[in-house]
């Protein structure tokens, strides 16, 4: 009783380190994915770590979202997209991996300003350390919290299982 309740202390402490994901709303409302806006702008104050989502809010018979590379960003071209991310206006992407990402309306408004391009970090290991680079592949703290919960799940039924 005593190795699980060292367990369940030494989880507490690791998975009261890590952080939680965050959503951001592209443009900082609810329905802000219309053109005219300027998305680098409101990038520019938002810090996007891996585990994070990003809402799009938008009237989907005028507008979509699709992931594309930075070639199809830079000349706003829709074919050849990464991900359709268009559902049903109301749609989230999460931020996988530690890297950039961006995003363009396919239905002619991306050189109107919608399009959006953003890198992705790995969470820092706490408040006061600087974030990663987009070059660094360590592992990021929402994918460890996984793994320890894992771990403990594991660990707790063995001791039941006895």
């Amino acid at each position: 009783m005593e190795v699980l309740r060292r367990w369940v202390f030494l989880l507490m402490v690791v998975v009261g380190e890590c952080r939680e994901p965050v959503l951001h709303r592209v443009g900082g409302g609810k329905y802000t994915w219309l053109p005219g806006s300027n998305y680098t702008e409101w990038a520019s104050h938002e810090r996007f770590y891996v585990g994070d989502w990003l809402y799009f809010g938008f009237d989907i018979h005028k507008y979509s979202v699709y992931e594309v590379t930075q070639t199809n960003f830079g000349s706003c071209m829709a074919e050849d997209f990464i991900t359709n991310i268009t559902r049903g206006g109301r749609d989230v992407f999460n931020l996988t991996d530690a890297r950039p990402y961006y995003f363009i309306d396919g239905r002619g408004y991306c050189s109107k300003g919608m399009k959006l391009a953003i890198t992705a970090v790995n969470a820092p290991l706490d408040d006061q350390e600087t974030p990663k680079t987009s070059h660094d592949s360590s592992s990021s703290k929402p994918y460890l919290h996984q793994l320890l919960t894992l771990l403990f799940a594991i660990t707790l039924a063995s001791f039941f299982l006895q």
